[in-house]
């Protein structure tokens, strides 16, 4: 006969108390003290439990009212001799007669924050164990009195299935035979406050389409990819187009697919000669309205286009298409939706527990506690993930300048200093260094840009030169400056002539990324196109000269959607871009400009092939501000062009540009042509002038509001 309940108070009262974690030691198979072994099952709303051994059903008997229910079996009986019926009415193994999952290595990598694969041992992953094949669970959260798994399978009832803790790791484990793909599930957390938090798997693949929250089990490792290595990017052509998937293209008001935006998306780059794309925040969140900068998922595609396995799709088909992928990246805070990070197991365990350090004033979001190995080591796991597992480009990491200083957005008295007094994040920019160090170091060719609007030095410096390790910046500087000149009236621009030209003086000290993003044509502060001054016909002029003094500008490039047609309204993120604007004049030659001019620029490495250095750009004349005219030389390691922008409507003849020994000089790009819109003032035959017998400089016609750029050979 069975023992009595009363041989195990301790079990049966922390199973009662929902505090059990170590449900192993006692669940499943084990040695019977009266010979042979015993099944253990803890059902707390079952009032019968068949188990099937060796082919035959046999009913357990209840032992204990609160759900105890035990199974005498002979002593030869192992772990795949039986099976248990889930409250689903799956039947499958039994969860707790199984070796644990997550092993000492783990443990000692993770809780020292260098296990850099960490999305294999945390999560949810469809694995055979000891022969048995079924999803392996893992979450930490150390401060937690026990974590149950609530899923499908046992009707999201949070009593039935305890996790085992894994020693001090704080994390806790449970392999669950029978489960599969598609599988929903949570965490059901208590805390010692006695709290019950019901959360969403930190580490999940993949999750339910907002407003549902649950986290579905996936296989990522099934994709057949078929995209070749990354290349390096940095002295090679590079122009970003930067896209939010959801609104870039719409049938009516659905999203599309990953699929079908990736075949649209890749033919249209292709066509407008585009040879990135930057995507705004596809991880998981779950408010429409954040754009993704409030992540809940840092392992997860958004489910709104689809499956991980058609994200997988869309990036192979856009490299395969010749197109580079970078992602924004969000590590510097993350959103207090109660389903997800902000207080996992009852106490401050991803973010800072002060609200001096851990709660963001501006994006009432909370802050990531960067100097906890664990911490650290989630974000840098979900780094190397979309790299490795999903093969993008780079990331574009989001509001670095609010990691950087610990009084970011805050007033005085409001933050707390660093241990030297100071206002630099140490332990922020120690992750920084940490999470570029390392992912160069496993990803040759990744390009790792920073989002950073403050002059703090050496962003995109080599970590053995005191820098962060970026490759790249965003010039928030040359795009502030720049949009401010540009929405002057040309008759005021002579006083601001020094917004143009400022920019020149530290251009070169770091790797800048010149970019005219979506954070521009948002929240009133109109299109591009409506910012600028004048009628119609000088709108479009000015946007066209914009672009082109972007693309000859020293520095990478980067345009939000719809800015390349000229969309007359601020970007929602909430319906499509304006594609019907094409089939009106203005808006189809703006877009056809800047097709010709993105393939100009890729066909040219004066262009980009010195991008980061002054050996790559001279000025020819910076001083003209009565005329808002400049003009500067791009050069590659053999070849160079003279580039001319004038910031008025009027139109200069003859007018006159001071560079010695030019011998001879072709137009080979002009804003100005009428197929874009421009009143067609070109150069066809530019005059060079000599003085005592050698050229003292030339001289062009300058058409209003327009970039010219020429060939030139010198003597």
């Amino acid at each position: 006969m069975p023992a009595k309940a009363t041989q195990y108070p301790e079990d049966i009262s922390l199973l009662k108390k929902y505090c059990h974690t170590c449900p192993h030691r006692f669940l499943g198979l084990h040695p019977h003290p009266q010979g042979g072994k015993v099944i253990r099952l803890w059902r707390p709303k079952a009032n019968k439990i068949f188990v099937e051994v060796k082919g035959k059903v046999e009913e357990a008997k209840k032992i204990e009212e609160g759900g105890l229910f035990e199974l005498l079996v002979p002593v030869t009986t192992e772990a795949l001799d039986y099976h248990i019926y889930h409250a689903s009415g799956l039947k499958s193994y039994d969860p707790y007669s199984f070796l644990p999952t997550f092993g000492d290595t783990d443990a000692f990598l993770f809780n020292k924050g260098v296990h850099y694969e960490l999305y294999n041992a945390l999560g949810a992953h469809v694995i055979t164990h000891h022969g048995a094949k079924g999803v392996k669970f893992a979450v930490w959260a150390p401060n937690a009195i026990s974590v149950y798994l609530v899923s499908d399978c046992n009707h999201w009832d949070g009593r039935e299935m305890p996790m085992r803790m894994m020693g001090s790791s704080g994390v806790f484990e449970l392999f669950v035979p029978g489960l599969k793909c598609g599988e929903k599930y949570k965490y059901e957390i208590r805390t010692k406050e006695g709290e019950v938090r019901v959360k969403s798997d930190p580490f999940a693949f993949y999750c339910e389409k907002r407003p549902f929250n649950a986290s579905i089990v996936f296989d990522i490792d099934n994709f057949p990819w078929e995209d070749v290595p990354r290349p390096a990017h940095l002295n090679r052509p590079m122009n970003i187009y930067e896209v939010h998937l959801g609104s870039w293209k719409r049938e009516g008001s659905d999203f599309l697919n990953y699929r079908k935006l990736a075949h649209d998306l890749a033919a249209y780059c292709q066509e407008m000669h585009f040879t990135h794309i930057e995507l705004m925040p596809v991880m998981e969140h779950p408010l429409d309205e954040s754009w993704g900068y409030q992540v809940t998922g840092y392992f997860a595609a958004t489910s709104r286009y689809g499956t991980p396995e058609d994200f997988q799709y869309f990036v192979n088909h856009m490299h395969k298409n010749g197109i580079g992928v970078f992602l924004d990246w969000v590590p510097a805070h993350f959103p207090c939706d109660d389903y997800a990070l902000a207080r996992f197991d009852g106490t401050a365990l991803y973010e800072h527990a002060d609200p001096r350090q851990g709660y963001h004033p501006h994006w009432y979001t909370a802050i990531f506690n960067f100097g906890r190995a664990e911490v650290s080591n989630f974000l840098i796991a979900s780094a190397l993930f979309w790299i490795e597992k999903m093969h993008v480009d780079g990331l574009r990491v989001d509001a670095v300048a609010s990691m950087l200083y610990l009084d970011y957005g805050r007033e005085k008295g409001k933050w707390v200093p660093n241990k030297y007094g100071g206002n630099f994040n140490l332990e922020a920019i120690e992750f920084i260094k940490h999470l570029n160090s390392i992912i160069h170091e496993r990803n040759s060719g990744v390009v790792m840009i920073a989002e950073e609007s403050t002059s703090y030095k050496g962003v995109s410096h080599p970590l053995e030169k005191e820098g962060l390790g970026f490759d790249l910046k965003w010039n928030m500087g040359w795009m502030n400056d720049t949009l401010r000149f540009f929405t002057k009236d040309p008759i005021y621009r002579k006083h601001h002539h020094n917004d143009l030209t400022f920019g020149l003086i530290y251009a070169f000290t770091e790797k800048f990324v010149l970019v005219l993003s979506h954070d521009e044509v948002v929240h009133q502060k109109q299109s591009l196109l409506h910012k600028m001054p004048g009628d119609e016909w000088q709108k479009f002029a000015n946007v066209r000269l914009l672009y082109s003094y972007m693309i000859c500008q020293p520095g990478k490039k980067l345009l939000f959607m719809g800015s390349e047609f000229g969309q007359g309204e601020e970007w929602d993120a909430q319906n499509s871009l304006h594609w019907h604007l094409l089939q009106y004049s203005f808006h189809k030659k703006l877009q056809d400009m800047v097709k010709d001019l993105n393939r100009f620029y890729y066909e040219h490495p004066q262009l980009w092939e010195i991008d980061f250095s002054a050996e790559g750009f001279e000025w020819i004349d910076f001083s003209d501000n009565a005329s808002s005219v400049i003009s500067y030389l791009r050069k590659s390691k053999t070849k160079q062009l003279v580039v001319v922008h004038n910031f008025t409507p009027i139109y200069r003849k003859d007018y006159f540009l001071p560079l010695k020994t030019v011998k001879t000089i072709q137009e080979v790009f002009n804003s100005d042509q009428e197929k874009y819109g421009g009143s067609h003032q070109l150069n066809t035959a530019p005059k060079i002038i000599a003085c005592e017998g050698r050229s003292s400089g030339f001289s062009i016609h300058l058409p209003p509001l327009a970039t010219v750029i020429f060939e030139v050979s010198f003597a």
